[in-house]
């Protein structure tokens, strides 16, 4: 019955819910950031929240951030000097009305970063900015405003889409997509309009992709080997 629409922030947490409910817990002074919406959209067209969220993020962080410096990776990272900087995830539940509502977690590292990843992170504070989750916090609350109304319910979804791919890591290069113990490899396409991520595969056939754990380059070439 919650109408959504406020911003909940913490300086820590200890007992997070992270991807496939996943034990998440994070840092003192980094940014763990939540938000419920509840859209008159297409249950369907809400899915593409996590893009709006994406957009929102990265123009707070470009606003602290040289630009090229930052990019977006499908489908709810950040990368920052090309590790992962910051972490975007969208829980859903259908309203009896058709609605849906969206839960938004967003979780930035600004003063360090986890320990025991499997993966490269980074922290603002680690790249040598000096800055603070409040301030992080502010842009982004201000970016969430101007995305989410460029969004319009779903309607400016295409134009949110464009943003986001203007900001992505690894279009056009070499990536590896892993999906439930297979992987899908190819040359990362584009997101096509409904966020599937598209892989060119060396048959030249077109696979459309709604979820993976994706990486790029080098990485991409190695496990193909």
């Amino acid at each position: 019955g919650d109408v959504g629409d406020v911003w909940f922030c913490a300086l820590a947490q200890t007992a997070g819910r992270g991807r496939r409910g996943r034990a998440w817990s994070s840092m003192h002074g980094n940014l763990a950031a939540s938000l419920l919406v509840v859209p008159d959209s297409d249950p369907a067209v809400s899915a593409t929240l996590g893009f709006v969220a994406g957009v929102a993020l990265h123009h707070a962080l470009t606003s602290i951030v040289p630009a090229e410096r930052i990019a977006l990776k499908w489908p709810n990272d950040v990368l920052g000097d090309g590790s992962k900087l910051c972490g975007m995830l969208l829980e859903a539940q259908k309203l009896s009305d058709g609605r849906m509502a969206v839960a938004i977690g967003i979780g930035v590292n600004v003063v360090a970063t986890p320990d025991g990843l499997p993966y490269a992170a980074a922290s603002l504070k680690g790249m040598g900015i000096e800055t603070d989750a409040a301030t992080v916090f502010g842009a982004l609350s201000d970016a969430w405003v101007d995305a989410y109304e460029s969004w319009d319910r779903g309607r400016g979804v295409d134009a949110v889409l464009d943003q986001w791919r203007v900001a992505a890591a690894g279009i056009g290069g070499e990536i590896a997509v892993s999906q439930d113990g297979s992987v899908v490899r190819g040359i990362f396409e584009t997101i096509d309009q409904a966020g599937r991520l598209i892989v060119r595969a060396s048959d030249n056939s077109r696979i459309a992709i709604t979820a993976g754990d994706v990486h790029f380059g080098t990485a991409a070439s190695h496990r193909s080997s």
